[in-house]
Formats: structure tokens, C-alpha cells, sequence
């Protein structure tokens, strides 16, 4: 059993639906970001999902892409990030960390030692958006492996033809993008995420978790009602861009969390 389903399993046996915040690593530097990401549990953040910076986020909308571009430029590294995770590490041993991104950096480090770091450092599951299931030996397969959970995204456009190959190899939930675009693009509607939900449970038993477009308490309680919980990240990465303070920035993380543990 990993964190995160151990974290699934404490939620369902409590009835609630799960909760998960989005924070690009390094945004706007090192130190802001840790403490947000050390706030996150306390604001009722059930699994964190940590963005590592790259400079060709094609899934992310500006409010995410900038957030990239600040982290960047601010110094921000495949090394530093997996040290943030460390630090999370040396006060939270109990919250699951997702890493989300793109494998060019992965590649770049070479596969077997970015397991060995990412499992050393803390991680738990990975989200790498531009490896499809057929280059699951490239990545899934060896992190499935070292214990890591390869968390793969399904979509509108997944079709019944299209939605086994997706799930064969998935763990720990899957990603259910509501929208059919970039993160930020558009609201998510209940009404039309339900129906897709059920038609991914009726292929799985993992959790269904939902993304994109979801920006208040009343969305976030929405769409997790609709599924097994939702996740919340330009919304969330706006507040930190605006300068605000890491409590206001908790303060509003606690509201959407609030809101998809209501549901």
C-alpha cells in the first residue's frame, strides 16, 4: 500500500472525498513555495501535486506557465525540487507528494537514477503528461517498479477504444481533465463530468479524481461530488502570483478544501 492509497482508504472510511492542491515548485522561489507546501495538510490538503518547472509545459494554461517561468528563473531545478520534497519530508511523513510534469528533465537525468532520487526524496506517484501508454516501458513500468504510482490522465476525447489501453497500467487514481483544452481554460460543469466518471469507474476500481476548471469552494464541492474528490491549481497559483501572504494563500486553500470535503 502506498501513501496514497492509504490516504484513499482513510477517506473513503470516513465518507469523504479526497482533496488535492496543485503548487509549481520554486514559485516564486525556494523558500515561499516550501512554506506553502508545508501549510498545505493543515489547510486540509489530502495529497499535494508539485509541478516541476519545465520550459514546454504544453498541458498548462498561461496562470501555470508563468508559474513555470517564475520558478525558472528564480534558479529552480530537478535538484532543488526533489530537495523541497526532502524538507516536506523532515515534518510530514503521512501526506502523499505527486510529482506532475514532462519527461524531457527525466530523460535528461536518466530514468533509473530519477527513481532512486524521487523514491529517496519522498515522492510517491508521478503525473508525466507527454509519455503516452505506449511508452510505458520508458518510464511507467520502471517506476511502477521502484513503488512509485504512475498516475495517467484520461480525457473527454478518451473514447471506449481508447480508455483500457489508458488504464492498464495506472495506479494509485486516475485524472480525470474535465475540460478539453489547458489547465485554466474553462469551468468544469458537474453535469458533464458525472456521466464521464461513471463510464471510467465502470473500467477501474481506482479512484476517479477530477481537474481543471475548478476554482471555488462551490466547483470544488461540485465536481467532488461527481467523483471520488477533485484538484485544485491555477486557482491556487493565481493567489500565490498576486504576492500575497503564504497564511492567505493557506487561507484560501482551506475554503476549497472545505468545499470538496462537504460533498
Amino acid at each position: 500500500m502506498s501513501r496514497i492509497d492509504d490516504t484513499f482508504a482513510r477517506l473513503k472510511s470516513q465518507q469523504k472525498k479526497a482533496f488535492v492542491a496543485y503548487i509549481m515548485a520554486g514559485d516564486p522561489d525556494v523558500a515561499r513555495s516550501l512554506a506553502v507546501m508545508q501549510g498545505l495538510p493543515g489547510a486540509g490538503v489530502d495529497i499535494i501535486e508539485l509541478g516541476l518547472p519545465f520550459t514546454d509545459p504544453m498541458a498548462d494554461g498561461p496562470t501555470i506557465q508563468l508559474a513555470g517561468q517564475r520558478a525558472l528563473e528564480a534558479g529552480m531545478t530537478l535538484d532543488k525540487t526533489l530537495q523541497m520534497v526532502r524538507d516536506f519530508r523532515s515534518g510530514d511523513k503521512i501526506t502523499p507528494i505527486v510529482l506532475m510534469g514532462y519527461y524531457n528533465p527525466i530523460y535528461a537525468r536518466g530514468v533509473d537514477l530519477f527513481l532512486t532520487q524521487a523514491t529517496e526524496a519522498g515522492i510517491d506517484g508521478l503525473i508525466i503528461v507527454d509519455l503516452p501508454p505506449e511508452e510505458d516501458a520508458e518510464l511507467c513500468l520502471p517506476a511502477q517498479a521502484a513503488g512509485l504510482n504512475f498516475i495517467r490522465l484520461a480525457t473527454p476525447t478518451t473514447d471506449a477504444k481508447r480508455l483500457p489501453k489508458v488504464l492498464q497500467n495506472t495506479s494509485g487514481f486516475v485524472y480525470y481533465v474535465s475540460v478539453t483544452g489547458i489547465t485554466g481554460a474553462a469551468a468544469a460543469q458537474a453535469g458533464d463530468v458525472g456521466p464521464e466518471v461513471t463510464r471510467i469507474k465502470r473500467s477501474t476500481d481506482l479512484p476517479v479524481i477530477v481537474g481543471f476548471g475548478i476554482n471555488t469552494p462551490e466547483a470544488a464541492k461540485a465536481i467532488a461530488s461527481v467523483a471520488d474528490g477533485c484538484v485544485v491549481g491555477s486557482a491556487i497559483v493565481k493567489e500565490i502570483s498576486t504576492g500575497k501572504s503564504v497564511e492567505d494563500v493557506l487561507a484560501f486553500v482551506a475554503t476549497l478544501a472545505a468545499g470538496a470535503h462537504s460533498a
